[in-house]
């Protein structure tokens, strides 16, 4: 793809330094990246303190300003070529069609979202953006007449004209009419609605501060779990803790990354006689069950205790995986679970940096681990969603564990206690967001959790927007279900009121209800109405002022991404559309509300890691290294294979709401000149060019 589109993709340092020889004897061939504090030295050693400010080398400081306008006339030859290539790139996206409603030929891939619904939910958006664009005509010729109506100046009197009273022409007439009514019926409820907004943005904001300032006097204080028993020593069995735990790898159809999850688990550090693996195999293609069956009886030929099971029937998708797992007989010798997912690769002291929080702890019913990302760098979309996810590990998850010993399980890279689990019903399909509902019950029946900062486990993004798009979807979608179904419960729960209300209003309601509404309603109707309603106001610090500070405190886990703080903000206000989509489809069982679509891995980290353990079991083996340099050339190949393989079958897509959102923000935008609405103006403008990138797919992997 075009250098437009790769920024934020990882690559190494193209940048060109700029050599530059110079006559002058105080200055030699050197390489400059900009003025140093020797570049302004004085020349004269013996000038006096008053001479000290001007005496400067003129010389020298002409040179570093002629260096420094050759690298910005650098800059800005570069943007000619790249507004070429965005011009380019969508026309070569527009060509290829409306695809966002196209049905794909990977029925995994398929858009299975209720048409009834996305209809309407466009259909609204459509309304919004020709009532714009209409009123943007209107008011630009209305500007060009001379006819300018302010919230501060205007006199309701004088607008009550009629057409035999002298008015110049009939045009003049309605502007005054309009006016009249957007006073009088337009910017109230819309001023009411914005001060509501306004309210809970507020209220959002202040917590996400709180837990900032709590995750500040965590590092502060050096608060972190301690497990009683210290680092096991697995060749003294009788001093470490070593019970029976059993391990289970959910799958289906996951072919890119099967192999890695597998030899990762089968590598941990633990007895062989005290853990267990199961393959939980719901894959539907003929030939990912052979190749996953083959893994495994590979692996059982190494002497890895390594169990595989496939269902036929995948009723209740991973829950139910999960639930019919925990039924068989011989689950009953086990004390503890963890759970991996395909595309996680477990280090081999995980366990013993888990379990061990266990020992003497019998109310603790979770321990879970945070996430650490191998394709974090590969392109603009995963660097957002590392800089949310970094919030969401070390922030939410560490200060929820710390305060009040509760926050929602990940789905993965968790050990549970079996116990746990039982008391607390088991694993229910009565949701899309089966791991948030197993906490929630367990919680409601006393058990605390653990989270482990400092314990890692390795995945992978989703590095295409689709892919995230419907990870989305099902994460903002299942816990608008749960809740629906969880309230009466946690209102009787015998727990105390202060964890009711921070499970209902705080976990629930605040987070996963009023953030995507108030961030969609806010940042993509209001404000752009505000545009043509301009009695109806919305401060410069609810624009601007506050939303960069969040954004700067959701950056601070990850601060090698500061310079992306822009972006992020953008694409937050963004993704927005897809997550209220979501929430309103879950909290009304609309739509996709039940529907399960696993995110597409690359296999990406196969490429290192799986080498890494191949290399370690061979070591094991006493093998030649003839032989582990043929199986490096295996992997490689397979890996080719696979790129050329997801070249030919992904393709690019066209998302119509985004592209509608972008019209109406860009026109709103254009509104804005006319009433001089400064930082509304570059704030809709962003925001509608971010809208128009995402909705012509330009973020994330590109397909050529």
């Amino acid at each position: 793809m075009a250098t437009l589109f790769n920024w934020g993709v990882k690559e190494g340092n193209r940048a060109t330094p700029v050599v530059v020889k110079m006559e002058n004897p105080n200055w030699s061939m050197v390489e400059l990246e900009g003025p140093s504090e020797e570049d302004f030295l004085i020349t004269n050693p013996s000038a006096s303190a008053r001479d000290k400010g001007r005496g400067k080398n003129a010389k020298q400081l002409t040179w570093v300003l002629l260096l420094k306008a050759h690298r910005a006339a650098g800059c800005l030859t570069s943007i000619a070529p790249a507004l070429l290539t965005l011009v380019s790139a969508v026309k070569r996206r527009v060509a290829s069609g409306r695809t966002d409603a196209d049905v794909d030929n990977d029925r995994v891939g398929r858009e299975k979202e209720n048409p009834t619904v996305k209809s309407k939910f466009y259909s609204c958006i459509k309304v919004f953006l020709v009532v714009s664009v209409l009123l943007l005509c209107f008011e630009v010729a209305a500007y060009f007449k001379g006819w300018h109506f302010g919230a501060s100046n205007l006199q309701l009197d004088y607008l009550y004209w009629a057409p035999a009273f002298g008015v110049k022409d009939f045009f003049n007439w309605v502007y005054a009419q309009w006016v009249l009514i957007r006073v009088e019926y337009f910017a109230p409820p819309l001023q009411f609605l914005a001060n509501a907004c306004i309210v809970l943005f507020f209220i959002q904001s202040l917590d996400r501060l709180v837990l900032c300032l709590g995750c500040f006097w965590i590092r502060f204080k050096k608060i972190k779990p301690v497990p009683k028993e210290g680092v096991l020593d697995l060749e003294s069995g009788e001093k470490g803790f070593f019970p029976m735990v059993l391990v289970q790898i959910p799958m289906c159809n996951e072919k890119e990354v099967y192999q890695q999850s597998i030899a990762a688990v089968c590598n941990l550090d633990w007895p062989k006689s005290k853990f267990l693996i199961q393959v939980l195999d719901d894959s539907d293609d003929p030939i990912t069950v052979s190749l996953i069956k083959e893994e495994v009886e590979k692996w059982q030929q190494e002497g890895a205790n390594i169990l595989y099971r496939h269902r036929v029937i995948r009723d209740g998708y991973k829950a139910g995986n999960l639930k019919s797992a925990m039924n068989c007989s011989y689950v009953k010798d086990y004390e503890f679970v963890a759970i991996f997912d395909a595309d996680f690769q477990p280090t081999p002291d995980f366990l013993k940096k888990t379990v061990p929080h266990f020992k003497d702890n019998d109310e603790l019913g979770l321990v879970q681990a945070r996430w650490s990302f191998v394709n974090k760098d590969e392109n603009l979309l995963t660097r957002l969603q590392n800089i949310n996810l970094s919030f969401h590990f070390e922030v939410e998850q560490q200060v929820n564990s710390v305060f009040i010993n509760f926050f929602g399980f990940n789905g993965t890279a968790g050990v549970w206690r079996i116990k746990a689990l039982e008391e607390a019903g088991g694993w229910l399909e009565r949701t899309t967001v089966e791991d948030m509902d197993i906490a929630v019950r367990a919680h409601l029946h006393g058990w605390k959790f653990i989270f482990l900062n400092d314990v890692e486990c390795q995945c992978e993004l989703p590095e295409s927007y689709e892919a995230y798009r419907k990870q989305q979807h099902r994460w903002h979608s299942g816990p608008m279900q749960l809740f629906r179904l969880c309230l009466p419960d946690i209102i009787k729960a015998k727990i105390s009121t202060w964890k009711k209300f921070n499970m209902i209003f705080l976990f629930f309601l605040l987070r996963k209800l009023i953030l995507p509404f108030y961030s969609f309603t806010l940042f993509c109707i209001i404000l752009p109405m505000t545009m043509f309603v301009p009695e109806a106001e919305l401060p410069a610090w609810v624009v601007c002022y506050i939303p960069a500070t969040m954004s700067f405190l959701n950056i601070l886990p990850a601060p090698k991404a500061f310079p992306f703080i822009v972006p992020y903000l953008l694409f937050e206000n963004t993704m927005s559309v897809t997550k209220f989509n979501a929430m309103i489809s879950g909290l009304f069982q609309l739509g996709s509300a039940y529907e399960w679509v696993v995110t597409k891995k690359s296999g990406r980290s196969s490429e290192g890691d799986l080498v890494s353990l191949v290399e370690k079991a061979k070591h094991q083996r006493g093998s030649s290294a003839p032989d582990l340099e043929e199986m490096k050339e295996e992997i490689q190949r397979q890996q080719e294979e696979k790129a050329v393989k997801k070249k030919k079958k992904k393709h690019n897509r066209i998302y119509m709401k985004e592209l509608a959102l972008a019209f109406l923000l860009l026109t709103a935008s254009a509104r804005s000149l006319l009433s001089a609405q400064g930082i509304h103006f570059y704030f809709l403008l962003f925001q509608g060019i971010s809208f128009l990138l995402v909705g012509l797919d330009l973020i994330g992997e590109q397909v050529d």
